[in-house]
């Protein structure tokens, strides 16, 4: 084993095997990007091992690849900050319009809600923090989380709930989509214009805003 490896195999603590090669993958392309095969040497793994793994850790999110094949720690890592950069951003938002303004996450095959801030008014469109749904149902902020464009604004109208409609854009870091703003409200409020010629540029002034604030963190 090399010093370099020694060096990695010193973290590996817990006797949670694969555990401990997770956070020994994360450590160390967190210092220095690099593709899965380096990565098996500099760990002392299979080159099988690491593909394995890695491919496991960029579908979950815990790790991206760049245009080089080089690995990074994922998006994931975003969500712990973004929270906190959206909820503001949603206040206003919020205030501006008088409808819900959301921020959703992707979840493997399906989409998670992460904050919501309900409009006020009594007919509203709502769904609670923590609402799961799979994106093959469909919606904005689906459109958005699969194939988001910067500047761009996706639309729903009765889509997904019959009444209901809605304008997501996407949050993105490292030009990926690692979030979704979403304005929602009932169809019989938002008229003919429809939610994306209505609110689409605040929508994505939002998300933009948003990507401002995680850049920085």
């Amino acid at each position: 084993m090399t010093e370099r490896q020694v060096d990695a195999a010193a973290t590996l603590v817990t006797g949670v095997g694969v555990l401990d090669r997770v956070i020994a993958i994360l450590d160390t392309v967190e210092r220095a990007p690099m593709g899965a095969s380096e990565l098996a040497r500099h760990l002392g793994l299979s080159v099988p091992t690491a593909h394995r793994l890695t491919g496991a850790m960029v579908r979950h999110g815990l790790l991206r690849r760049d245009g080089e094949g080089h690995l990074h720690p994922g998006e994931r890592f975003a969500v712990s900050a973004l929270s906190g950069a959206a909820e503001p951003v949603l206040e206003e938002l919020r205030g501006e319009t008088g409808e819900t303004a959301q921020v959703w996450v992707r979840r493997g095959e399906d989409r998670l809600c992460l904050l919501t801030l309900d409009s006020r008014a009594e007919l509203r469109a709502t769904l609670p923090a923590g609402t799961r749904l799979p994106l093959a149902d469909g919606g904005s902020a689906a459109e958005a989380l699969e194939g988001g464009v910067a500047g761009d604004w996706y639309e729903s109208v009765s889509g997904r709930t019959p009444g209901l409609c809605s304008v997501s854009a996407p949050v993105l870091l490292h030009g990926e989509a690692v979030a979704a703003v979403c304005l929602a409200a009932p169809v019989a409020r938002v008229g003919d214009a429809g939610p994306g010629r209505l609110y689409g540029p605040r929508v994505v002034a939002a998300a933009t805003r948003i990507e401002r604030a995680l850049a920085t963190r």
